[in-house]
């Protein structure tokens, strides 16, 4: 069961690197997630149950969800809509685009190949473990990579003051564009892999799927401070380790599954709270006193 735990926290950590860019980097929050999750989902296991290799459709999934991350980004840049509420309206949209790409509410990979069969040498969950890691290790240096360009540099000054970015000749709106783009097509891979190990992709897959990637963002937060951006990502995988083993804890003391939403809220409504419960307490952080540039 633990180690069914720590698989899933591989995969969900995806989701929370995903929501890193816009709730940490871009500074605002994008609900098209609970869209675009299910999205990747939909597109790659569709894809597969056409004949698609797991790869493949990943990268179909990945490029759907930068779709779904440009909509929303063209009508906050351009059209001036709020962006919770432009995020509502492409995650809305996306509901019927999945069921127009699945035909059904949902579809399952019953005697289809999965990317984790590809390691079908390994122990149960082992596999899943194994994708898991190596997904995220190329995603965190691939985003890291770019974060040391000229352009993602632009990006996180964008974040930091765009105001300032835009005197400099940035094109902030291109910006917040581009990581609406990156950010969901990273949510989309998420539902991707989610979907592979689960066995199908359902169009109401997305719903609370934030929650989970705050969760991640937010315990890894709380356990360590005076992290460099890459730290920074390798804590969002711890975070959803735990929260997954969290998850894992309150069903072995017997709480029924049906109601697994709200446990999952309270736990990160107690992580959101632990910050201001530690200043009230005059208690130090975990681990370190500040933050690192």
């Amino acid at each position: 069961m633990i180690i069914s735990a720590i698989s899933s926290g591989f995969l969900w950590a995806v989701l929370g690197i995903g929501l890193y860019l816009t709730y940490r980097i871009l500074k605002f929050p994008d609900l098209t997630t609970e869209g675009s999750f299910p999205l990747g989902a939909a597109v790659a296991v569709t894809a597969i149950v056409s004949g698609i290799s797991p790869i493949l459709a990943i990268i179909l999934a990945i490029l759907a969800g930068m779709g779904a991350g440009l909509a929303t980004g063209l009508l906050y840049t351009k059209g001036k809509v709020p962006v919770i509420l432009a995020g509502i309206l492409v995650m809305s949209g996306l509901h019927s685009v999945n069921l127009f790409i699945m035909k059904r509410p949902n579809l399952n990979l019953l005697n289809q190949r999965r990317l984790f069969d590809f390691f079908e040498g390994l122990p149960n969950y082992y596999d899943v473990v194994f994708v898991g890691m190596i997904v995220l290790v190329i995603l965190i240096s691939l985003i890291l990579t770019f974060f040391y360009t000229n352009l993602g540099q632009a990006f996180i000054a964008t974040g930091d003051n765009e105001d300032m970015a835009r005197s400099l000749g940035i094109r902030t709106d291109n910006m917040k564009i581009l990581g609406l783009m990156i950010s969901n097509g990273i949510i989309a891979l998420a539902g991707a892999l989610v979907a592979q190990n689960n066995g199908y992709a359902d169009v109401n897959g997305g719903a609370g799927v934030i929650v989970i990637g705050l969760a991640s963002l937010i315990i890894g937060e709380v356990m360590f401070k005076d992290m460099k951006l890459g730290e920074r990502l390798c804590t969002i995988v711890i975070g959803s380790v735990l929260y997954q083993l969290l998850l894992l804890g309150v069903i072995q003391l017997g709480f029924d599954t049906t109601y697994i939403r709200i446990f999952s809220s309270v736990i990160l409504a107690i992580c959101l709270m632990i910050p201001q419960i530690r200043r009230s307490l005059g208690l130090g952080t975990i681990i370190g006193k500040g933050e690192r540039a």
